[in-house]
């Protein structure tokens, strides 16, 4: 068995590696807390030095890390998969199978802003769809609040956006 903080190394690699998706520091320490492998900080540490050893890349989306894993780190993975118990490959798994959706729902509907050259608020909003994006929309708004609003309600909205659209393109 590997050292303990190479160890929770080597599940935040396996975990990154076994979706298609990125997924947020928010789900990756909730799976490994709430199984009680380690603390938050060990945790937080842990992905840390994965980022300094590019292993994972990680993108910031409105306040939330999104991590995925690097060719490096799929090479690293591969050899020292072998060091993580069974037990706890066989828990990852089955927390990627029962969650699949709810994760991935997380990670595809996503929306952030950004003050443009005009001065105003470039909205960007996605849903990603397996291999592609569904819609892919940028609407610009005066002021930074109604960005934060209409961020905060893309995800529960972008279904009913994207019917109306499809409606009234047809």
């Amino acid at each position: 068995m590997a050292e303990p903080l190479t160890l929770y190394k080597l599940i935040v690699l396996y975990m990154l590696e076994n979706v298609n998706f990125p997924l947020t520091n928010g789900q990756l320490s909730s799976f490994i807390l709430e199984q009680g492998y380690t603390t938050y900080f060990t945790l937080q540490q842990a992905i840390n030095e994965l980022l300094e050893a590019e292993l994972i890349a990680v993108k910031t989306v409105r306040n939330s890390s999104q991590y995925q894993i690097t060719e490096s780190g799929t090479g690293t993975l591969d050899y020292f998969q072998n060091k993580i118990p069974s037990a706890i490959r066989q828990d990852i798994d089955d927390y990627l199978r029962n969650n699949q959706l709810e994760l991935r729902n997380e990670a595809a509907v996503k929306a952030d802003y950004y003050k443009n050259t005009n001065g105003e608020y470039s909205v960007h909003c996605v849903v990603k769809e397996r291999k592609g994006e569904l819609i892919d929309l940028t609407v610009t708004v005066p002021d930074r609040k109604q960005a934060i609003a209409m961020c905060d309600h893309w995800e529960q909205k972008c279904q009913k956006i994207y019917q109306v659209i499809m409606e009234e393109l047809q």
